[in-house]
């Protein structure tokens, strides 16, 4: 019911910025909320932030908290997740996920997915 696609990945060095994109379609957001989550190789998916349309609130992992930044533009049905001061640790496949999540932290709780985009982060 939901289309996500995920945009504005590549490679930057540590201390840089990059902007990722979430556009949805298919379904209105209204009801669902949105989250970040990544996946480095050999490692397990972890969460990286959320959102509820609804209220404006935020959640974020500690170990990207005063870094990276999420938000929404409804006009387009994108939710952004910009991050800053960026560290090679952040290097993952990064994916958005909506939903209706109990847990905004647990991936299981989701039930849409998008396609993923690769951040790279070189010393």
């Amino acid at each position: 019911q939901v289309q996500l696609v995920e945009s504005g990945g590549g490679s930057v060095q540590a201390g840089g910025s990059l902007r990722l994109s979430c556009a949805a379609s298919g379904r209105t957001f209204s009801s669902y909320a949105m989250g970040w989550f990544r996946q480095a190789p050999g490692k397990e998916r972890e969460f990286v932030a959320a959102i509820s349309w609804s209220g404006g609130n935020t959640y974020y992992a500690d170990s990207v908290k005063g870094r990276f930044t999420i938000s929404r533009d409804n006009a387009k049905n994108t939710v952004y997740l910009q991050m800053n001061s960026l560290k090679p640790e952040d290097t993952a496949f990064y994916y958005c996920a909506a939903g209706r999540p109990e847990d905004y932290a647990d991936y299981a709780h989701y039930d849409y997915w998008g396609q993923g985009t690769q951040v790279t982060v070189s010393s």
